[in-house]
Parts: C-alpha cells; structure tokens; sequence
C-alpha cells in the first residue's frame, strides 16, 4: 500500500510537469486526486492503526549492508500524513481560484507540489534511517523548485538558492550524525531505536549532528534566513510548505528520537537555548512587520521553535501536547495563509497599511482571519487553547533539568504570539491601516484601494473555511481526536500514559499562566504604538550586530569570489591542460599504493598464447601512428584500428560479448569522430611551448604503466585462490534464476540492473548536456563530403540495403542476448552504426527519413520503460528489478519465452540509440534532425 501511494505521486506529477502548460490550472484538480487517494487509503487502514497495529512495508535495496527501504505507517505518521494531504486536498482547491489568471509554468507548480507531497510523505512514513534521509533530500529539492519556479524573478532565485544550500548542508550533517548512531544503536530502524540503550560519545556527536539538520529544515535561529526569503513564492506554495510539511520534517524527527535521546549528551540543553530563542526572537520579529505574509513568516519560525521546544525534552506529556499543536498549528497557520493570499489575490497588496477596510462580501474573510489568529494566540475554546494548556501543563509537572524554563520561555513566548496575532487580525480588518492613515503615515500608493476590492468567490474561500471550521471543532469537541492523539503518543514512547484530551482541565497553574498570557498580550496590543517606537529604538542598538540574512549573504558572497579567483587560474581555457591534471592525478593516485603490492605477485607469463604476438604488434603501431600522425583523422583511424584489434583479441580469448561490443564502439566512435573533426583544423599544428611536450610524455607514461601496474595487481588481489569466487556463483545461478544463459547479460540486466539504470540515466543527462552545449556553438556549414555523396545514387542504395539488414541484427541482438551473445547495450550499439551509415550517406535528413521519430522521444521513452521494468514488482509487494519469467503457446510460432530482462533490455536498447541519434543532431550538417523537426 505505502510503496504505491508513493508511485501515484510519482507518476501524477511527472505526468502533469510533462504535459507542460496545456493543463493550466486544471493540473491543480488533476493533482488533487492523489491526497484525495492517500486520505481514501488511510481512512481503510486508520482502525489498525489506531488499535496499535501499525502497517509496515519493507524493500529490500541491499540486504548484505542492511540496506533497506523500510515503511512503517503508524498512529504519529497517520497523524503527519492527514496533515500533509489533507492540508493538501485543501491548497490544490485554494489555488485553482488564486491562479484563475495562470501564468507560464503554472501547471509546473502543481506537478512539483505533487512530488514534494509524496517525498513528504515518504520521510514520514519512513522506518529506516537511510530512506528518510533519502525523503528528506527529496523535500529539499523539489521545495528548492517551488521557491525558484519563477525563474525569471532575481528574487525567488535568490530565496530558492538560499533554502536548498542552508537545508542541503543540514541534511549532509544529519546523515553523518544518522550513520553514527546507527552504527552505535547496531540498528538503523527509527522504531527500534525508541526502545534501544543508547549512549556514549559516538551517540552524542551523532545526535548534535541531527540537530543541526532539523535546525536548518526547521528554521532554528541562526538558520531561520531562509524561510521569510521563500515567502517570494505563490501563497498556495507557502500554505503547502510552511503551514503542513517542509518546515515541520524537523520537527518530526526530533519528536522521532528525543524519547531515546533526550538524556544523551547536549540534545535537551541545546533545543532549550536553541529553539527558546527562535521563539522569542521570531515572535519579536513578527510584531514589526507591515506584510501580512512576511508576519505569518515569522510567526512560522516562531511556532516552530515552540514545536521543537516541546517535543525535544523527551517527556510523553510533553509529547501528546505537541502532537495536539501539530493540528492546530497545521489549521490554524494554513488558514492564515489562505486569507493573505486572497487578500493579496482581490486587493493587490498585502503591506496592511494599505489596507483600510473592505466592501461587502468580506464578512466571511474577517471571520475566518479571527478564528484562525484566536487559535494561534492560545484563546479558548479553540484547539490552539488546548495545545497551549498541554504544554504549560506538562512543564509544570515535567520532571527533567530545564522545566522551569520551558515555562518561562513558553509564557514569554506565548505572549508575543497573542501580540502578533492581533496585529495580523488589525491589519486585515482595516484598522491598522485607517490609524496609519489618520496620522499621515501611510505609504503613498493611490493605486491600492482595499475598500473597492472585489470579494472572493466561494470557491477561493471554501479551503479556508473548511479549516477555520475545523479549528473550532477541534477545540469545542477534542474528542474527535483524542483517540488519534493518545495513540501517536504511545507510538512516540511506549511507555507512555497519556491523558484525555479536553477544553477544560479545571483550575490550575497553567490557566493561571494562560490568563497571564492573555493579560499580557492585551497590554501590548494596547500600547502597541509604544511597543514598535520600542522596537525601532532597539533595531537601532543591534544594527551593528548582522543578522541571519546578512551573514548568509555575505558567506555566498565571499565563496563565490574564491571560488571565481580559483577557477582563473585553475581553469584557464586549455583543453590538453585540463586532460594532463586529470589523466596525471587519476594515474599517480593509485599507481603510488599499488607499486606496493607488486613485491610479492607471480607476473603472468609474457605470450599466453602464439595468437597474441601478432594482435599485440597490431596495437603498438596503430597506438605509435597515431602518436606520430600529423593529420587528425589519419590519428582517429589508428586509435579506431588499437579498438578493433582489442576485439579480435576477445574473440580469441573466446569472449564474444566483449568482442560484439568492442566492435559495435569501435565502429560508432570512428565515425563520431570524423564527425566532430570536420568543425576542427584537418592537419595536427604543434603550437604550445618546447617545455609542454615532455610534460605530455610524461603524463602518457604515468598512464600507462598505471593502467598496467593495476592491472596486475588487481588480477592478483585474491589472496585465497581456492576460496569460492563471485564469477562462480553469477555462472552457477544464470540459468535457474535468471533464466538466461548469456551470463554477461543477465549480470548487466539481472544481477546488477539497479547499475545499469544508474548508469543509462547518466549517459541520458551527459548526452543533453553535449548536445545543448553543442547546439549554443553550431555553425552552419555545408559539408562538400555529403553533397557529393548525395549525387551518388549507388551510394545511397547500398546504404539503404545495408541499413535494413543491420537493424535485423540488432534486433537479433536484442531478442537472443539472453541466451546468446548480444544483448540491448551491443543491439543499441549496432543500430547506431546502421544509423551512422545513413548518416554518411545521405546526412541528416537520411536519418531522419530512416528513423521518424525525435532523439529526446527514444531516449526518454528508453528510460522510462527501463525504470518502469525496474520499479512495477513494487506494486506486487516484490523488490526492485525482482525477476519474473512468462510463457506462452502462440500460433505459428509455438512455445515463446520471456522474461522481464527483456523489457528492461529494450530500455537500455532505445537509450543507446537515442544518444546516437542526439549526437547527429548536435554535431551534424544543417540539415539537423531537429531543424527539420522545427520546420514542419
């Protein structure tokens, strides 16, 4: 269930970033579907879950180093995952009315929030440490996309940049810190290290390096920058992200480990400094601010420190509290969020000194904007009261070093909040902006007239209503989520008690402290013209101090600079002084450790056999010639000569996989070669100074004899001669569990699959990338070769002839290399020279005629059908790449077998012949394949 559920976001949202912006803002309705599927299949499985039977997942990835891809859905997840797409369902209705006059990329935007939102679900549901962080990652980035979707505007650049570099570095640190307590707990299981003994200073520095990540993912003071940056993104992102999911990863993984870490080394002394300042400083710095988004940003950073606050202390009452202000922070901050983007939407501005009162038909704004700030300012009888009252509650009995001032910190902080709630509800209602006015104060923008703004409709509207509304059931009826709270307790600490949920808990301290809170804030809101003439005064003191922002900008500032006066000089231009540093540094790296082991190695015998001598004198003149060669191509033709006669050499050693390959390559690179060579001087002109060219032996000779150092050595490495061998083993299971007795291929489809498609995906990037690079330097020029070929019709003919009867082969290749020498990398190979020999023939517009189909459609049709092969047996509860064998009696044919080798063959197949038909159309004459694309 979980593994699909993945898939579908997944698939929905390359789907609709695929169909580009003919969805417009209908790709948010398509998008809405998948939350609606998650919530559908989490309702069906919600009983178990609360019954204490959680629904558990597990993929292996690499059994022999415990690596796995393991899920585990219980009630604290189920809580995250109705937050996430629930909250979800919710944004993609909000924005079909906020995005009514879509603009280029829209249709991105819903496709990217659907990835992000299964990546999000992923880390939550995630019960191996490895695959959340590999979820969490997948959050960083595809969040690093919404921020930057405009990527025209300097400043959503900027802001996308800054989220991904401050919660990348997080992320690089948690990892560390994940392996060290892993390795040290002997388990990477999130629900095993609840129950685990934990300690040490492996442990230790292993927890302060998590911190660090849920900081950054956090926005924990110093790393807080990012977030009020990443407001420059639509209102609907910023709901998505900060209100339900990005900023709350963090949060989540400490409530994840603080049961089992709280006590160990600096986990609970750090969260109280750390996130009682974020607190107090965000909640300070939201009392400033005149952009009702840039306020709730702040308040955002705020809560999240209260949040982190309550769950780092690794108390259970502490604990069920903060899963009580996951909702009502989830409800209440989205709500928030929905009003903004709507005033902003129908009014033009946000800044709430231009905001001075509303026509009719706000009613219901100003409402939902009440309810939803009452909740966030801890006022009864909503949900945001009850939160409140838990955590005042369980500080006060809370038994650990640091009660007292979680106390303090929470009341303080409490009190801010209850201030910069009334000024968000000030702001939009008009009051603020009509006293500002009054006292001439207000900034000179004619064009903004609140009052005239026209409603919105009930569609806009309806996701926030539906929130504020469950704000105020929540908190009158807690029952209805008692139960879900209690039960994600016990899944946080098995050994908790949890208490009922409920409005009123009588009289006690923390309604005491609560009316205290409520006193307090009032007083503020009162003289709030006194409390920002404070604020300004105090700005003034600590200008000299930088802020978050500012030493973040200058640290990108001054890595940048290094970074340009480093590649002046390293990077110079010269392409055979960037070939010696690299081929010089990859030779003498582990030539120096290898000329160590050669002391004690029998060295083969000189000629194995009598067939070598000549083969070998082949390849020492074609490698001499082209040493010696003054003319290019002649220099192409020896080193095409060295490649074929290799392959003779595999035919006589009897490796016909090998041998196939060679010559396929062989034959295909000759021909690139000459390709790009016409755009180069035809003669070899020695041009560099005297000293370059024994700099270039020398580097020629420290390849050399480190290739055949390491040879040597690695072909003596095995110690135990006797001892069983891996190569055994792959021939031995070819056939009973592959079924395939072409052991090379079923090692390249089979055995090792998951490399293979690694490395397809590779080549398919590289090859976009030379051809962008090449088609920003094309220049047009006609080729006198094909011109005169194409007066030749003989010429033509032949090559027609030719072409059909090469692609059979390969297409042999590719339905016998199971069994029989071939396979889809040597059929991909092998349609490429029958495609290359159109090429010659007749140029590009031969090949394009041969093969109608556009290079970027093969390659990334090859690609999917590969990656397809390799993840369908999830969705059976199989393992990646999990083989599967079919049979069938057809008529004619008879008796026809298969396997799923083949259609991951064929992936790699299209792939190899797609980068063939790329590299045509990037170096090829003006008659490209994809002008003519354009043309008709």
């Amino acid at each position: 269930m979980i593994v699909t559920l993945l898939l579908l976001h997944l698939v929905v949202g390359a789907a609709i970033i695929g169909a580009g912006d003919r969805l417009g803002r209908r790709a948010f309705a398509v998008a809405a579907v998948v939350p609606i599927v998650v919530l559908l299949a989490l309702a069906a499985r919600m009983g178990d879950v609360l019954d204490g039977r959680p629904v558990v997942q597990d993929i292996e990835w690499i059994p022999q180093l415990g690596l796995e891809l393991g899920f585990r859905l219980d009630a604290l997840a189920a809580t995250m995952v109705l937050l996430v797409s629930g909250i979800g369902v919710l944004v993609c209705v909000y924005a079909l009315g906020y995005f009514s006059h879509p603009k280029p990329a829209t249709a991105r935007l819903a496709g990217l929030l659907t990835l992000f939102a299964g990546a999000m679900v992923g880390l939550v549901v995630s019960d191996h440490l490895v695959s959340l962080f590999v979820f969490w990652e997948l959050t960083s980035v595809t969040s690093y996309l919404l921020i930057g979707n405009d990527d025209r505007n300097p400043r959503a650049r900027d802001a996308a940049l800054s989220a991904i570099l401050i919660t990348g570095a997080g992320g690089l640190s948690m990892l560390a810190g994940l392996i060290m307590i892993g390795q040290s707990a002997g388990t990477y299981r999130l629900s095993e290290l609840v129950v685990a003994d934990l300690g040490g200073t492996q442990v230790a520095v292993g927890a302060v390096l998590v911190l660090v990540g849920a900081f950054t993912k956090s926005a924990q003071l110093p790393f807080a920058g990012w977030l009020p940056g990443a407001m420059v993104a639509p209102t609907p992102i910023s709901t998505y992200l900060h209100a339900a999911t990005m900023v709350k990863a963090g949060v989540y993984l400490v409530a994840r480990l603080s049961p089992a870490l709280a006590d160990v080394g600096v986990w609970r002394p750090l969260i109280l400094v750390v996130s009682s300042i974020t607190m107090l400083v965000g909640g300070w710095r939201a009392m400033r601010q005149f952009d009702l988004k840039l306020l709730l940003a702040y308040g955002t950073v705020s809560q999240l420190g209260f949040m982190i606050l309550v769950f780092g202390m690794g108390s259970y009452e502490l604990a069920q509290a903060g899963i009580v202000l996951l909702l009502a922070h989830g409800a209440f901050k989205a709500a928030l969020f929905m009003v903004v983007g709507i005033v902003d939407h129908q009014a033009g501005t946000r800044d709430i000194r231009l905001l001075r009162g509303w026509g009719p038909g706000w009613r219901p704004v100003t409402v939902i904007a009440v309810v939803a700030a009452a909740s966030m300012a801890g006022l009864p009888p909503l949900v945001g009261f009850i939160a409140k009252e838990k955590v005042l509650d369980g500080g006060l009995h809370g038994e650990f070093a640091g009660a007292g001032l979680l106390v303090t910190v929470v009341v303080v902080g409490s009190i801010l909040t209850f201030a910069y709630s009334a000024r968000f509800v000030l702001g939009v209602i008009g009051i603020t902006g009509r006293a500002i006015t009054a006292r001439g104060e207000a900034p000179d923008d004619t064009e903004v007239d609140s009052t005239a703004a026209v409603a919105p409709t009930f569609g806009f509207l309806a996701p926030a209503v539906v929130l504020a509304v469950l704000t105020i059931v929540m908190g009158v009826a807690p029952v209805t989520i008692d139960e879900l709270v209690r039960t994600a307790t016990v899944a946080l600490d098995p050994s908790a008690s949890p208490k009922t949920v409920k409005l009123w808990a009588g009289f006690n301290t923390a309604l005491l402290l609560s009316a205290v809170v409520i006193a307090a804030g009032a007083v503020l809101v009162v003289f709030r013209r006194r409390v920002a003439d404070g604020q300004r005064r105090f700005r003034t003191w600590i200008e000299a101090v930088p802020d978050a922002d500012t030493v973040f900008i200058g640290t990108v500032r001054g890595v940048t600079t290094f970074a340009k006066r480093t590649t002046r000089i390293v990077q110079n231009g010269s392409l055979p002084i960037y070939l010696m540093v690299v081929l010089g540094v990859a030779a003498l790296a582990p030539l120096v450790p290898a000329l160590g082991e050669l002391g004690g190695l029998d060295l083969p015998d000189v000629n194995g056999r009598w067939a070598h001598v000549p083969i070998a004198i082949v390849i020492v003149m074609a490698a001499g010639g082209a040493t010696v060669a003054r003319s290019r191509l002649a220099a192409a033709l020896m080193l095409g000569a060295v490649g074929f006669a290799m392959a003779v050499l595999y035919v006589v050693e009897g490796a016909p996989d090998l041998a196939l390959t060679q010559f396929a390559i062989e034959t295909l690179a000759t021909v690139l070669f000459v390709l790009v060579l016409r755009f180069l001087p035809s003669r070899i002109d020695e041009l560099t100074v005297a000293i370059i060219a024994p700099i270039r032996l020398a580097v020629s000779i420290a390849v050399g004899g480190a290739v055949f150092v390491l040879a040597l050595v690695a072909t003596s490495a095995r110690s135990d001669v006797a001892a069983p061998q891996i190569s055994d083993e792959m021939l031995e299971r070819s056939v009973p569990d592959a079924k395939g007795s072409n052991v090379v291929n079923v090692i390249l489809v089979d055995f090792r699959g998951l490399d293979t498609l690694g490395e397809i995906t590779v080549l398919l990037v590289a090859g976009l990338g030379v051809v962008a690079l090449a088609r920003v330097a094309r220049r047009r020029r006609s080729d006198p070769a094909h011109e005169l070929l194409e007066r030749l019709p003989l010429v033509d003919l032949f090559s027609r002839l030719l072409f059909g009867s090469i692609v059979v082969l390969a297409a042999y290749f590719l339905f016998a290399g199971h069994n029989q020498p071939g396979g889809g990398f040597v059929a991909g190979l092998t349609a490429g020279a029958a495609i290359s020999l159109r090429y010659v023939a007749g140029g590009a517009t031969a090949v394009r005629r041969s093969v109608p189909l556009q290079p970027w459609t093969v390659l990334g049709g090859g690609l999917a059908i590969a990656a397809g092969t390799a993840l369908v047996p999830l969705l059976t509860g199989g393992s990646i790449l999990e083989h599967a064998a079919w049979e069938a009696d057809l008529p004619v044919l008879g008796t026809v077998k298969t396997t799923s080798a083949l259609p991951f063959d064929i992936g790699v197949f299209l792939v190899v012949v797609g980068l063939v038909l790329m590299a045509y159309e990037a170096f090829g004459d003006e008659g490209s394949i994809i002008e003519e694309a354009g043309a008709t």
